[in-house]
């Protein structure tokens, strides 16, 4: 997933160097370097830009003020020699503001913070609009099932048993089909026989998880994965 960015400053030397820096970061994509307010505003008509780099101090019309006109503004990042207008500029809800000279080490923490607003939001978004069950035929019938309800998934030769805490369905699909329908937000393929809820994972023991006090195995090559997805950014640290 890449960040069409636009930047927009009337310094030829600023526009360049976060030019270079762009293109050292392998998420963001240029879509536009502009001099103006002006000139930036057809780049932004199609909705195609999600991050802007966008200068205070600029002739006509500044950043701030171009900012307040956006109806339905992208991700911004204020890029200025001017402090004092940070207070302001948090206010409109941006992302962050870099102080000229900016370092490269300092602009990628604000394009990664860009990154990781974009991904919940859009993910937030996806997922209301998913209705919050499935259905799958079991023995002639179609069974509601709630995404909630689901705590793993086991492969049988060529069928699944879906388990939920209080039943077990079975259904003619495979594991690689489930597994590509699946909100790929709340499941995750631990092992070639089984996918697991990701929320209702309550312990990684060793090649192991363990699910409503079942021990399911971890595949060696799925493992590092399946930690980065389950522990994420809430395992605390010593």
């Amino acid at each position: 997933m890449k960040l069409n960015c636009l930047i927009v400053d009337d310094e030829p030397v600023a526009r360049k160097g976060l030019e270079e820096y762009v293109k050292e970061v392998d998420f963001l994509h240029l879509v536009a370097k502009c001099e103006s307010a002006a000139k930036a505003q057809p780049f932004l008509e199609d909705g195609l830009v999600d991050l802007i780099f966008l200068d205070i101090q600029m002739p006509k019309v500044s950043g701030i003020e171009f900012l307040k006109k956006l109806k339905s503004p992208p991700l911004i990042i204020f890029t200025t020699a001017h402090a004092e207008f940070a207070v302001e500029g948090y206010a409109l809800d941006i992302i962050d503001y870099l102080l000229k000279p900016i370092s490269f080490d300092r602009f990628v923490k604000a394009a990664q913070k860009a990154r990781d607003y974009y991904e919940v939001t859009h993910r937030l978004a996806e997922r209301k609009e998913l209705p919050d069950y499935f259905f799958v035929k079991c023995e002639g019938k179609y069974e509601r099932i709630m995404y909630d309800d689901v705590l793993y998934v086991e492969a049988m030769q060529n069928y699944v048993v879906i388990h939920t805490a209080n039943r077990k369905l079975i259904t003619y699909h495979t594991l690689s089909g489930l597994e590509e329908q699946l909100p790929k937000d709340r499941f995750l393929k631990i092992h070639k026989s089984y996918i697991a809820a990701v929320s209702k994972i309550s312990v990684i023991d060793g090649n192991d998880v363990i699910i409503n006090q079942e021990r399911i195995p971890i595949s060696r090559n799925l493992k590092e994965e399946v930690m980065k997805q389950v522990l994420k950014n809430n395992l605390l640290k010593r």
